[in-house]
């Protein structure tokens, strides 16, 4: 994981030899991938022709073939998913791919995201006191640990549409009570969330979301006139929670490596105080479960 706050991703100057290159970057990727079935056995060089890997894009071989001298431009978005599908490249591969062609990372897919992988679970259940979750583009959760559940919210007993952190900051049950600094809260979320819904690109969810609280809340449609944008960071979060009082929880945001924008907030106490209320709280949970 890494710490969030503009892109840094690899550093494609530290590629080994020709590979720090697109045109190198191409000719080293279809020499690892075996022909076809079928295909003329006799080649000077292993893997696939240039011939070849165009036909696999669509592309036509002499477009193709100026790519790996360097020559024709940078290409379009949609001829770079075309690459990456034809050579058969992962999501590390693919982030490689757009940085050499055009000195940026690519916009993340929107593409349903997949379950939690289990090792991230694992991760948020390792912190017993800290409260944790995992967020999408759009700032639905979709995984959170036990501390979660009795400090901010059980999500578990939630409908999936309403586990979305900007809903529940605006929609009918906004979480205000709960909330000392709310009007701080809220527009600092919303500045980041407009910054993780850019990177998303296309991110239809984000954009559904954004038009709902307009036509239902007010103060939605005050601060998301505003315009500002913020990238994830560090601070001070206050609760006031029904059973435990007064909390204060330092959080920290990490983007996931995983590709599809996923990132993991984490809350950890303030205090040695803070820090047995929740494991107070812990306990009382599981007597009653």
């Amino acid at each position: 994981m890494e710490k969030p706050g503009g892109y840094t991703g690899m550093n494609t100057n530290t590629l080994p030899g020709p590979a720090s290159t697109l045109g190198g970057f191409l000719r080293d990727r279809r020499a690892r991938l075996a022909p076809e079935p079928g295909a003329p056995s006799r080649r000077r060089t292993p893997g696939l022709r240039r011939e070849e890997v165009a036909t696999r894009a669509g592309v036509s071989v002499t477009w193709y073939t100026w790519l790996e001298q360097g020559r024709g431009g940078p290409p379009s978005d949609e001829v770079l998913e075309r690459l990456a599908r034809a050579l058969e490249l992962d999501a590390a591969g693919r982030e490689v791919l757009y940085l050499l062609a055009q000195q940026r990372p690519p916009p993340l897919r929107a593409a349903p995201l997949p379950p939690v992988a289990p090792a991230l679970q694992r991760v948020l259940d390792a912190l017993p006191t800290s409260p944790a979750y995992v967020q999408t583009p759009a700032w639905d959760i979709v995984a959170w640990n036990a501390a979660a559940t009795v400090v901010l919210s059980d999500y578990a007993a939630m409908p999936a549409h309403e586990r979305n952190v900007i809903r529940r900051l605006f929609g009918p049950s906004a979480m205000r009570a709960s909330l000392p600094d709310w009007e701080a809260h809220a527009r600092f979320a919303l500045a980041t969330f407009r910054v993780d819904a850019a990177r998303a690109g296309d991110c239809p969810e984000a954009a559904a979301l954004a038009a709902e609280l307009q036509e239902t809340s007010a103060e939605f449609r005050r601060l998301w006139a505003e315009n500002e944008m913020r990238s994830h960071g560090s601070g001070l979060k206050r609760i006031q929670h029904p059973l435990a009082g007064p909390l204060t929880l330092e959080y920290s945001a990490f983007a996931v490596d995983s590709g599809n924008g996923l990132r993991m907030v984490v809350f950890t106490p303030a205090s040695p105080a803070d820090a047995r209320a929740i494991a107070t709280l812990l306990s009382d949970r599981a007597r009653t479960v």
